[in-house]
């Protein structure tokens, strides 16, 4: 295999490919710089809830769909609250229908972050990258869902790392798109279901648990669902191990 020349390099990358990625970082930047993260907060939903509710039951669907879109912005520009908001859903939406808008809006921003990512960076880090590099990225695009699926279904890592890092390793949209959006589902089901019992906790004058995917009841079977998701990759490395041999 021949190395990438610096001709190569510097094709695969112009200031022009940084613009969408820019423009998600400004977004970011805007988000902090007009003090919008002091609205990310239990307290400033419970003293809007009336509002909120009332919204949905006017709008249905359109609330729904709206809901959608400040989720996928959410995603898209990495802004923290993400649990908040899936909770919020929950609350809203009850726990089928916000898990549904959750699902999609994650994904939909999810994969615009990817995209972006990946026409910003990925050829020109593929034509620095070295042989080490390399073999990893083969090795994680050759079992990219099963990865992927593992890193949406265990929360070890932060969403925005998840949505960035497969963009570097050569996944290909198609298998992105399907695996984030079946590896969210458990978690937002399990955030969507706190919102949904939120009436009460704010009338308790509580504020729900954000650890609550972490207990034994609902993490179990998400951890379940994460060795299925593995299984095949280790059967494939143990059969490819066996006919070398």
């Amino acid at each position: 295999m021949t190395e990438p020349s610096h001709d190569s390099a510097k094709k695969g990358f112009s200031l022009g490919r940084l613009v969408p990625i820019l423009i998600l970082l400004a977004g970011l930047a805007a988000f902090f710089l007009f003090g919008l993260n002091d609205y990310v907060s239990f307290d400033v939903l419970r003293d809007n809830r009336a509002n909120l509710l009332d919204l949905v039951a006017r709008y249905g669907i359109v609330a729904g769909l709206c809901f959608i879109g400040v989720y996928a912005l959410v995603a898209a520009f990495s802004i923290p609250g993400g649990a908040l908001l899936t909770i919020t859903g929950g609350f809203l939406f009850g726990p089928v229908f916000g898990t549904i808008y959750v699902v999609i809006g994650a994904t939909l921003g999810a994969s615009a972050l990817f995209l972006a990512a990946r026409y910003a960076f990925a050829d020109l880090l593929r034509a620095k990258a070295g042989a080490a590099i390399r073999k990893m990225e083969d090795g994680f695009r050759e079992n990219a869902f099963n990865y992927l699926l593992l890193l949406r279904l265990v929360p070890l890592f932060p969403f925005f790392v998840v949505n960035l890092v497969p963009a570097f390793l050569g996944v290909t949209l198609r298998t992105y798109v399907v695996a984030t959006f079946i590896g969210i589902i458990p978690g937002s089901f399990v955030y969507a279901l706190v919102g949904n019992g939120l009436g009460a906790i704010f009338d308790r004058g509580e504020v729900p648990d954000l650890g609550a995917i972490f207990q034994p009841q609902f993490l179990a079977p998400i951890l379940g669902l994460a060795v299925l998701a593995v299984i095949p990759v280790i059967y494939k490395k143990m059969k490819d191990r066996k006919n070398k041999v």
